[in-house]
Parts: C-alpha cells; structure tokens; sequence
C-alpha cells in the first residue's frame, strides 16, 4: 500500500513546523481522567504475574527494554535546538518506571545527538542497532541514508532492522522508510517499497486553518513566508500555497526570508503586503521571522492585514513573550495546548513531568505512548518474552489510528494527516483558544484535508 509523508520541515535555524489538529461539537476527542491506554496497559501487566522474564533481542533484557532518543541538541548552528525531545524521553522514562514500568521491565532511554549532520544521524543508527529496542521520539533533520535503521540485525543475526517511532522526521527518506512510524502530519508520497518519488506527484495538505480564517476576512489576499535558507525547506513552502490558494486564498506574492534575518530584512516584504493590499500573511517560517514582520509592519502602519497567521512554529515562549509586538496573530495546531491542563490525561502527565514543555517535546512524548501501545499489545497478545524487534514493527504497523491518548488529532502514524486542529490567538496573556470554543476539544473534520499535483522542486525555483 503507497504509504504517504509530508515535506514537512523544521530547519536547524528554526524554520516552519507544520501542524494539523473535530468540529467543536465533536467529543470524540474527550478521555476520561484515567487516560486512553489504562485499559491496554492493564491487561498487560495481567501478563507479567509469574512469568520468569527473559533477554529477547537487542535493547531487551529481564530486568530492562533499551530505547534511544536521536535529536539535533549540540550543533554550534542551533545549540539546544531539540532538547525538548530528549527532557521529553526522560521524563517518560522516569513517568513510566514510577508507574509500574513496560512490557514488565524497566524502561531506560539512552541519547544520542545527531548534532545536525547526516554523519552523526548514521552513527546515531549504529548506536542505537548496537544498545536499543527501538529509536523513539527523534526529531534529526538530515537523516538521508536510513539503510542501516533498516536491515541492522537483531539478536539473532537477521536483518531485521530497528523502529524509528518519531516526533518528527525531515528528510524524505527517513519519512518514507518502512521501518518509520512519525507523529508529525506527513504527506509526500512514497512508494510501497518505503522509497520518495520524484517529479510531478500528488501531496496532502491541511487546509482547516483556512476555513476559519475565512470567517474572520472572507477575502484573503495573502503574502506567504518562505522559509528560504534550504532547497528543501523552500519546496516544502510549495504545496501549502497550492493548497491554501485552492482553499480560496489569492495570493499576491511569496516571499522568502530566513530565522536569522534582523528586523530590516522584513521592510520590503511589508512594502509588498502594502502595494498588494493584503489582508493575510502566512509566515512559513520561525517564530523570529513573524515577530520580525509584525514589528516592521507596526514600524511602517501596515494595517490592511486582517490575518496575521503561523504554524505550530510560532507555539513558542518566545513568541508568547513578544505578546506586545504579535497581538491577535493565529497558531495552528494538531494537540491540546499546554494552557489547558487538566483538560486531558496524557497532557497531564507530560506537563507534570517535563521541567520546561515545548511543542517538540511535546510530539516527542507522544512518540514514546505510540511505543508504549505497540509494547503492550505485544504484552497482552503474547507475553512479556516475546517483546523483539520484528514483534515491535509488526504491532506498531497494525496500528492505523493514533491519538496519544485524546491529546492530538488522531491520524495513522505510518504517514498522512490528522483531520483536526485547535487554533489559538496570541492576546494580552498568551495563547487563546479561538476554534473549537470548548477547552480540551479538537475541531475535526476530513474536508480539512487536501490534495494537490505538483513538483515541489521545480515550483521552488519560481520563488525568489
């Protein structure tokens, strides 16, 4: 079966994050206090009563089952850059081990830093065939070559391979590989033998944010910013504007900018909004570059944009700090938000265990409940000692809807998106939620879904 992922590109400099998130009278999303996956993880430890506990595979020992996180936190270019991955991971593993633990063991986490370079990502692969169970809740962007997270081998010398269960996976190789479960919305198409294709092809894209912006300004004429400092974080622009345009957006223009351009670099792109007329700007970018813009534009009294709007990139401190300057801004995004804890369950317990909680972090923890589901299937269905590798890939591939528990917008970890979003407006005290009304709900609906044909490579050379 085509298995789909999206270009979806957050870049070392901090560049976009996209974000999906049921209608506001849908409760589907609802949990009760207890969590998702008492149930399940009940039944499981039912299996661990007198059961004499084995070494099964690499990563699984009698007392303990190995994961590692891989995440870009040390490069010079961006130092720190996805910490919230690794606080996430080990605050699961202490949430985890002081709850009885998984698959009847102890649950210990093991980091590597991938610090940005494909080198480190490969060795980061290596480390973790040598030492883990699994590679989870990762977020490594320049990750091309994934053959050996595909065919290292298990303990007994098969070419087995180890699961990727990620936050967020960049390079479309990583995305595509049948070895891949990702918790971030994906739509780049991929052939069934887990490989990209190229040229001409058919992407998904989330356009929910725009029928609700469409009911704040009908007429959306629209600036869209590029985030311009790689080729693959351009193309990944491309098939939003397709999609936002097809969703009823006229564009007057895309622009490019980059997480490291100062205030000034924004003057012409305000000057463009103006001579434009626009009444929307999207910024595909960081949080810095949306603060930028909407600082120049106060500088110059832009006031015809009715929608100034950001993906789950702007879901900051940063940018909740800069409240002053980014007033009524909108963010767009696929889970309940920090603000409305005690809404949810698996919220709870990720706010309760991380020290400093980031969106990073944040699908990080998710990736590590989407391993404890599949761990505990394993569990119930046929023990304690049959928790390997090839047992962990076949149960997270039976697993087609994935919600974290109620948190976020359920969709197949094996590629596309979520039907569902919250969107929020940054207002005097921070974050407000805007749609749906009610606190701890998700607005969810497929037509928030889209399709459309083009050749992210050749349309980014059009954008200057």
């Amino acid at each position: 079966m085509k298995r789909q992922r999206v270009l979806v590109v957050l870049v070392a400099l901090g560049l976009l994050a996209g974000a999906c998130g049921r209608s506001s009278n849908d409760k589907a999303n609802e949990q009760p206090t207890g969590g998702g996956t008492t149930a399940t993880t009940s039944a499981a430890n039912a299996k661990c009563q007198g059961v004499q506990l084995e070494a099964t595979d690499t990563g699984v020992t009698a007392d303990t089952i190995t994961v590692q996180v891989m995440a870009d936190t040390g490069s010079p270019l961006a130092p720190g850059l996805f910490q919230g991955n690794v606080d996430a991971l080990k605050g699961f593993e202490k949430y985890i081990n002081d709850h009885g633990g998984i698959g009847c063991r102890k649950l210990k986490v093991e980091t590597w830093d991938s610090k940005l370079t494909p080198d480190e990502s490969k060795n980061g692969q290596l480390n973790a065939c040598s030492t883990s169970l699994a590679l989870v809740g990762g977020n490594s962007l320049f990750n091309p070559d994934v053959s050996t997270m595909e065919t290292c081998p298990d303990a007994k010398g098969q070419p087995t391979g180890i699961a990727d269960v990620s936050a967020l996976a960049n390079d479309v190789n990583e995305q595509c590989s049948l070895h891949a479960f990702i918790i971030q919305g994906t739509a780049e198409p991929c052939s069934p033998e887990g490989k990209p294709i190229t040229g001409s092809r058919e992407l998904t894209a989330f356009v929910g944010n725009i029928d609700y912006y469409k009911t704040i300004e009908p007429n959306l004429v629209g600036l869209f910013m590029v985030p311009g400092d790689l080729p693959t974080t351009v193309q990944s622009a491309t098939y939003q504007i397709s999609a936002q345009q097809k969703a009823g957006v006229e564009w007057i223009g895309a622009v490019k900018v980059s997480g490291r351009d100062e205030q000034s670099a924004f003057t012409p792109k305000v000057q463009q909004a103006r001579s434009g007329n626009a009444t929307y700007v999207y910024n595909g970018s960081n949080d810095v570059a949306m603060i930028n813009m909407r600082r120049e534009a106060a500088t110059q009294g832009l006031d015809s944009v009715k929608v100034w709007a950001c993906s789950l990139a702007c879901y900051t401190d940063k940018f909740k700090a800069a409240s002053g300057d980014v007033q009524n801004t909108y963010v767009w995004m696929q889970f309940i938000p920090f603000e409305e804890k005690g809404s949810n369950a698996e919220l709870d317990n990720y706010l309760s265990s991380v020290a400093t909680p980031d969106s990073f972090g944040a699908q990080a923890w998710m990736a590590a409940v989407l391993f404890q589901e599949a761990v505990d299937k394993i569990v119930e269905s046929d023990g304690p000692n049959a928790i390997t590798r090839a047992k962990l890939l076949e149960a997270l591939n039976g697993i087609n809807s994935f919600d974290a528990n109620g948190w976020m917008g359920a969709k197949d970890p094996k590629g596309g998106f979520s039907d569902c979003m919250v969107v929020l407006k940054v207002g005097a005290n921070g974050f407000e939620r805007q749609t749906p009304s009610e606190k701890g709900t998700l607005d969810c609906n497929p037509s928030y879904i889209t399709k459309v044909t083009l050749d992210p490579a050749a349309e980014a050379q059009k954008i200057q």
